[in-house]
């Protein structure tokens, strides 16, 4: 039977082929669609795994997670030092982590930091951030960059970058008088860390420094250091006590010159501003407390993300689209399972004296019947194995495109659960739909067979 079946198609191997080509389309669709939407949410919560809380000026909490561990979007003005430091001194905070935004370097999120951020940051399921080259910066210009920009420019440590202000690729100043030299290279992660730039807290004021009062400032003769303080939003008091404090010495219009006594982990660096701050706790138990107490936290409006809970609200808002998307490659598997019951039942007219011969050889209803489903089964499979080798060979070539500019890993292991699922369906689909042709086959009779005529 399978002998003959495989025959039957090969004669037929013009318009079989074209069949098996709408079926793999189908199961590539169906398929890729699951894996890019896996790919992504596991590329969503690796990135903020090992983070309890993030802290930020009040706003919505999924804004928060996309402006701090993303870097798109933002996360409103910003919180003040010392927002940060009552944070730190929580007892049931074990670590803080400050994080400030607002720069990029070529379309790709800079973020200001400290050294602690490498020793505290955990990704993919608690793994530790690791240096394929270098280590982190020492000093205010150093710069560590993540894999995928590494191998994107072809940066290695020692190699000097510059950065500019804005998100994304709006870049409004391109600050080229505070270049960073690039200390470290992380090893690839999978997630939003290998598209990121991380330098200094104290390296990421300067380069706001030295625009606001650097010498070729036109308006810096005007007043000294009072546009820039203005423009950061400094009261006529404040202004007036920064010039007395150091009138004449350029680039330091924020914190980098206040007397209080910083964390060892800062270098005695205090910004003025901060975006954000990654809080890793003592006991995740305490998680809800802590949130409780930064969000009521009287001297600023500070609002405590969760980061696995703010990932769900996410994905309730994307599940629309991945609906929307999973449905229309549904929709092209149903197609091509409609066009080979087209294909087969086109076919039945012309070989009605083919099925007339076997039943005259003594083949049963039933045994053409089966034959007429062994068909389908095979067309089915076929197209599967095609439609999954296409995805496996698209996948090895466009995977270092879609890691670099999405940080998409679609992968070419074996299928998961759920595409084998998809898989199945597809396979019993076909063979279901085989039935309506076989059925018009078995109420064949062997008279209207002979009598056939060209």
């Amino acid at each position: 039977m399978l002998n003959l079946g495989i025959k039957s198609l090969w004669n037929r191997r013009f318009v079989v082929t074209l069949t098996v080509l709408s079926i793999a389309l189908s199961v590539f669709l169906v398929v890729g669609v699951e894996r890019l939407r896996n790919s992504a949410k596991d590329g969503f919560a690796s990135s903020a795994s090992g983070i309890d809380l993030i802290a930020a000026a009040r706003g919505d909490a999924v804004q928060i997670l996309m402006g701090t561990v993303f870097g798109v979007g933002s996360t409103g003005p910003g919180i003040g030092w010392d927002s940060y430091e009552m944070i730190a001194d929580l007892p049931e905070v074990n670590w803080a982590v400050p994080i400030a935004l607002g720069d990029n370097h070529r379309g790709f999120p800079v973020v200001g930091t400290t050294a602690g951020y490498f020793d505290h940051f955990r990704h993919s399921g608690g793994q530790a951030l690791s240096f394929a080259e270098g280590n982190a910066f020492a000093d205010q210009g150093g710069a560590v960059i993540g894999a995928e920009i590494a191998g994107r420019f072809g940066y290695r440590v020692g190699t000097t970058i510059v950065n500019a202000h804005g998100a994304g690729e709006i870049a409004f100043d391109v600050h080229d008088e505070s270049p960073f030299t690039v200390s470290g290279i992380l090893s690839p992660t999978g997630t939003a860390v290998d598209r990121m730039v991380y330098v200094s807290l104290e390296g990421f004021d300067r380069l706001h420094a030295d625009r606001q009062t650097g010498a070729d400032d036109p308006f810096a003769a005007l007043d000294g250091v009072s546009f820039g303080a203005e423009q950061a939003g400094m009261t006529g008091q404040e202004i007036e006590d920064l010039g007395e404090a150091g009138h004449g010495e350029a680039g330091h219009v924020r914190g980098d010159t206040d007397p209080h006594e910083a964390p060892a982990e800062h270098a005695g660096h205090e910004p003025a501003k901060i975006n954000a701050v990654y809080v890793g706790l003592v006991d995740r138990g305490a998680v809800l407390s802590v949130q409780r107490a930064v969000n009521d936290y009287p001297a600023e409006p500070l609002t405590a993300v969760l980061p696995n809970v703010a990932l769900l609200q996410l994905w309730s808002i994307t599940g629309a689209a991945e609906t929307a998307l999973l449905a229309m490659a549904s929709a092209v598997a149903f197609a091509g399972i409609i066009g080979m019951v087209v294909m087969i039942s086109a076919s039945l007219e012309v070989r009605r004296r083919e099925f007339a011969i076997l039943r005259s050889v003594g083949a049963t209803p039933a045994r053409i019947f089966s034959l007429i489903v062994l068909e389908s089964v095979l067309i089915t499979a076929i197209g599967i194995v095609v439609g999954l080798a296409s995805l496996w060979a698209v996948s090895v070539l466009l995977e270092p495109y879609l890691a670099a500019r999405f940080g998409l890993r679609l992968g070419a292991g074996p299928l998961m659960q759920r595409e084998v699922g998809l898989v199945l369906a597809v396979l019993v689909a076909g063979t279901v739909a085989s039935v309506l042709p076989a059925a018009r086959v078995y109420r064949m009779t062997l008279a209207d067979g002979l009598s056939f005529k060209l």
